[in-house]
């Protein structure tokens, strides 16, 4: 086996890192910067694009370019999330044979597992011309909270970008791996880590090569994304209001504004005012408009101030998950490059009751860890314990449209449990076993993650048959369900295919294509 990376595939930016002399190194690209933008485009003339390539033509081709896709992977075509992105993107978002978001590019449609494979396809491509030798295994990092759908259309990804996934873990506790290198003190550790697309705190206690998680939550649609966003409206409101004209239509406009949004938001982390001028934005019957307004801190903290509040409502919660108080951590650590903005940091100082350390840079330390985390696995190192847990609840949903839990949030895997449930109806001779997975009572409100149908059951009056349904989930948080009539011994197992996971006949012909380019593209 050779040389393992570790990748952290970021909403808006990702990174690779890979052990060098017994130390974590995070990989520069071509143009010397330490992370890459997970943007993805085609041209004109269907050319494909990635990274700074791909940013720096978004504007005069913002139709066909693509950024946050992360945030519709493993989502239902139907969700309020997709409707979301679909209404603010610049890109066509359309529905798959799976129900699930997909993304128009010129003539040709993208799953959003495809795309991610094309940014992990260019973190690998800038591993190994640092290394100088092919790469093949990778540890690839997800938000905590993500569901078992979207961690299986990330593994995919990296099996369509030719990698080889030996373990898909979490952002936060790939942060604390990178923290805990090298100490053998015991500690209690918080990561907050508020990313382009998404939010997670994990609490985490580290000791004697044991790094343990003890709660964990979040939200997968909430990040440096909306913050943008926020400012984008607030531009679009204030230019309407002074010279009549509304840029929502306008694609190209749009894509100007998200990026003087973004850099106006990193301006103000570190000054007070910054001005926004943007020239030629509009026409009119008197000829081209411009936009010139001066933005000052306190305004961008007014407008997204909720954001970052409900931020904190999630970090009380898994605290109290963690049945701990802020005062029983011992450090707080910061990660993803919207928590720079002072506004997050003095509402995480506030609440713990200490500053955040200071010690890893929160846009490289998830991949570090990652990359940790591919050593101990490459060398079979026991001096690491990693015992992650399960973000959400899993079970059935049962008669009555109830949901039986199985195993609940914040379980340590991997895990397997098991229970025994029983038939309706007199002479039952199947059930449908449906596979949920959130915190609701009611069936319906949770994410279905699959079904299948166990048959053969013997006849008897209802309630009689005894059903043993078995729930797996490995240490990639991937899960496996099966059900047994105890009675006859008939059993029916699935490891579930959730929305948007693509098929093994899909994976090929996506890989295919994707040599066939690159062959083409030689020539």
């Amino acid at each position: 086996m050779g040389r393992v990376i570790g990748i952290d595939l970021g909403t808006t930016n990702s990174c690779v890192a890979v052990m060098e002399n017994g130390q974590p190194t995070v990989i520069p690209n071509a143009g010397g910067y330490k992370t890459t933008p997970s943007m993805f485009a085609v041209t004109a003339d269907g050319k494909r694009l990635v990274g700074h390539l791909a940013k720096r033509q978004a504007i005069t081709n913002s139709r066909n370019t693509v950024h946050a896709s992360k945030r519709l992977i493993g989502r239902r075509f139907d969700s309020p999330e997709t409707e979301q992105v679909a209404k603010l993107c610049p890109y066509e978002v359309v529905r798959g044979p799976n129900d699930d978001p997909r993304i128009r590019l010129g003539e040709k449609i993208f799953t959003c597992t495809e795309i991610a494979s094309i940014v992990l396809r260019e973190m690998k491509r800038v591993a190994e011309e640092a290394i100088g030798e092919p790469v093949r295994d990778a540890v690839i990092t997800v938000p905590a909270h993500f569901n078992d759908s979207q961690r299986q259309c990330t593994k995919d990804a990296g099996k369509i970008a030719g990698l080889e996934v030996l373990r898909i873990i979490n952002e936060p506790t790939a942060a604390a791996i990178a923290y805990g290198f090298g100490k053998r003190k015991e500690e209690k550790i918080a990561v907050y880590d508020l990313g382009g697309g998404t939010f997670d705190l994990s609490i985490l206690e580290l000791g004697s090569g044991v790094l343990e998680v003890l709660a964990t939550g979040g939200n997968t649609f909430l990040g440096g994304e909306d913050f943008d966003r926020r400012i984008v409206a607030h531009l679009i409101d204030r230019y309407r209001e002074t010279e009549g004209i509304d840029l929502r239509a306008d694609s190209m406009a749009l894509q100007r504004l998200k990026d003087a949004a973004e850099k106006a938001k990193c301006d103000l982390s570190v000054r007070d005012t910054t001005e926004i001028n943007l020239p030629f934005i509009a026409n009119s019957e008197s000829g081209p408009k411009h936009l010139n307004l001066e933005l000052d801190r306190a305004t961008l903290e007014a407008m997204v101030g909720d954001i970052v509040s409900g931020t904190i409502k999630i970090v009380d919660q898994v605290l109290r998950d963690a049945e701990l108080g802020p005062g029983d951590v011992d450090q707080v650590i910061l990660v993803g490059g919207q928590t720079r903005m002072p506004l997050v940091q003095d509402a995480v100082a506030e609440y713990f009751g200490k500053r955040p350390h200071k010690g890893v840079n929160p846009d490289e330390v998830v991949a570090v860890g990652a990359a940790l985390q591919g050593e101990a696995l490459l060398h079979e190192d026991k001096s690491l314990l990693l015992l992650d847990v399960t973000p959400l609840s899993l079970g059935i949903a049962t008669f009555g449209g109830h949901f039986a839990r199985l195993i609940e949030r914040n379980t340590t895997v991997p895990v397997r449990k098991q229970h025994t449930f029983t038939t309706t109806r007199d002479n039952q001779s199947a059930v449908k076993i449906r596979v949920l997975q959130g915190e609701s009572d009611n069936a319906a409100e949770n994410d279905l993650l699959g079904e299948f149908v166990l048959s053969g059951i013997r006849p008897a009056p209802k309630g009689e048959p005894a059903v043993e349904v078995s729930f797996d989930i490995d240490a990639n948080g991937i899960v496996s369900v099966s059900a047994r009539d105890t009675a006859t011994g008939k059993e029916q197992s699935i490891t579930v295919n959730a929305t948007g996971t693509l098929s093994d006949d899909e994976i090929h012909r996506i890989i295919e294509e994707q040599e066939l380019y690159e062959v083409q593209l030689k020539r």
